[in-house]
């Protein structure tokens, strides 16, 4: 790799700034859960009886950790060991399931008197060591389908077993890894697929079957129009096949047209040799077999909470006092703090706990409303320098499986910065996902700081050669 440039030293070549914002973060964290911890009679933010005082604890060990990883542990065991690491921890995720404590009706913890452990949280930085090592081999492809199932397998195993565990949340965070994977060669179809597939899910939910069918139908002959000439003549045909099916309003005549033509389009991508239409046609029978399933996953696989959840975020019903609750004193926080907020340990939703959850899941909260719109701002972005400052040094860096571990840290960061943030304002359902560095909790706090300090040393290794 070269030689070592003693000039550089330690000052050089370990990225600094991505190390001051991870320390912003946890202080800003830090200050935000004390304040909402308070009473009429506050106590010492050290104080260990309160969570301020139990967060310094894991801050501290924390930053063990991270000395750690910095400066004793060998570079290379990250990527020998990272298949070891991740059977280890897939095998304590199904573990959990059986032997774990039941919180909030989620069976993934692991109980040691007063500490609790989830090894939902340290699996997103064993798979993404083990994608790292995979998509970095020579000769990986992912467009062969040997190579994308192996990627798929390492996915979805741990994902399958956190939601086995009722862990919706850290769940979806998995959602983040096919960005990584778009970034190494995944079709860009496939994205544009599953985001059908959630839109579908949502007009069926709120609108009707016949209506997510027509969209799909829609959907499709537009990407066919983009894909083919002639397409003033395609507009006019794919105009009308839209409008006579909006005239027929009958979800049994439009299934019926839809499936005698999946015939005739077959045999016609057969002569013309058109492979886009017969992905088409796959993907309009997955998407009409989804839409008559989505009554089957939303009552029969989610659970009545969540049900109830997504039912209020897409205003199917009212909650306000009940599974809306948390949600609507988020927004009532947020937005008394107004530009400039109440000021630090002034907020009255804050102090009082009308917000349920405030020092963990809804931790932004206290900053909307203490710190205003300006703070809010300037936790986005330091978010945002962050995530951005990590696949800049991802994008610089020579080794592969550098850059797509990078990668990986930076999608989960954004899938929980993106997820929690979209709780508190009422975007998305409340799914109970902890704020990276900032809420309180020492699973999440080791994870994130495992995560990050990983890939820091790991940038080291390239920076201090030349």
């Amino acid at each position: 790799m070269g030689s070592y440039s003693s000039s550089r030293g330690i000052r050089h070549s370990y990225d600094w700034k991505l190390i001051g914002i991870y320390l912003a973060l946890v202080l800003i964290g830090l200050a935000n859960i004390y304040s909402s911890v308070i009473s009429s009679e506050p106590s010492s933010i050290f104080d260990t009886s309160v969570r301020s005082g139990m967060q310094c604890i894991w801050i501290a060990t924390s930053f063990g950790l991270a000395v750690l990883i910095l400066f004793i542990i060998p570079a290379r065991i990250w990527e020998t060991g990272s298949i070891p690491f991740y059977l280890g921890v897939v095998f304590l995720l199904f573990a959990v399931i059986f032997v774990g404590s039941e919180v909030k009706g989620s069976h993934s913890w692991f109980s040691f008197g007063a500490v609790k452990f989830q090894p939902a949280e340290i699996s997103k930085i064993t798979t993404s060591l083990v994608l790292a090592l995979i998509m970095s081999q020579p000769g990986f492809k992912m467009a062969k389908f040997g190579d994308f199932a192996k990627i798929a397998l390492i996915i979805g195993l741990p994902m399958l077993a956190i939601l086995a565990e009722k862990e919706t949340g850290s769940a979806l965070v998995y959602i983040g890894f096919l960005f990584v994977l778009y970034r190494e060669g995944m079709s860009g179809w496939i994205l544009t697929f599953i985001g059908i597939i959630i839109v579908l899910f949502i007009v069926t939910l709120t609108v009707s079957p016949f209506t997510a069918i027509l969209v799909l139908i829609s959907a499709i002959l537009a990407f066919n129009l983009l894909q083919t000439s002639h397409r003033a003549i395609n507009i006019l045909i794919a105009a009308a096949v839209i409008i006579a099916l909006a005239i027929i309003k009958s979800i049994n005549l439009t299934l019926i047209l839809a499936l005698a033509a999946i015939p005739a389009l077959l045999y016609y991508a057969y002569r013309k040799r058109n492979s886009f239409i017969i992905a088409s046609v796959i993907a309009g029978v997955v998407g009409i077999l989804f839409v008559f399933s989505t009554d089957i996953i939303f009552n029969k696989v989610l659970g009545d909470h969540q049900r109830k959840r997504i039912e209020v975020l897409l205003g199917m019903k009212e909650d306000p006092s009940g599974v809306g609750y948390n949600v609507n004193q988020s927004m009532i926080a947020i937005g008394s703090g107004g530009f400039t907020g109440k000021g630090y340990l002034e907020g009255t939703q804050t102090s009082y706990g009308f917000v349920p959850e405030q020092s963990t899941d809804f931790i932004f909260c206290t900053v909307g409303e203490e710190w205003g719109f300006v703070g809010c701002l300037f936790v986005i972005s330091l978010y945002f320098m962050l995530i951005l400052r990590i696949i800049n040094d991802a994008e610089k860096s020579r080794e592969h499986f550098t850059r797509i571990y990078g990668y990986c840290v930076a999608a989960c960061l954004f899938m929980h910065l993106f997820i929690n943030i979209g709780m508190t304002i009422g975007i998305m359902p409340v799914i109970g996902i902890p704020l990276p560095m900032m809420s309180y909790g020492g699973s999440s706090l080791w994870a994130f700081t495992i995560m990050i300090f990983i890939f820091l040393v790991l940038d080291h290794q390239e920076k201090k050669y030349f």
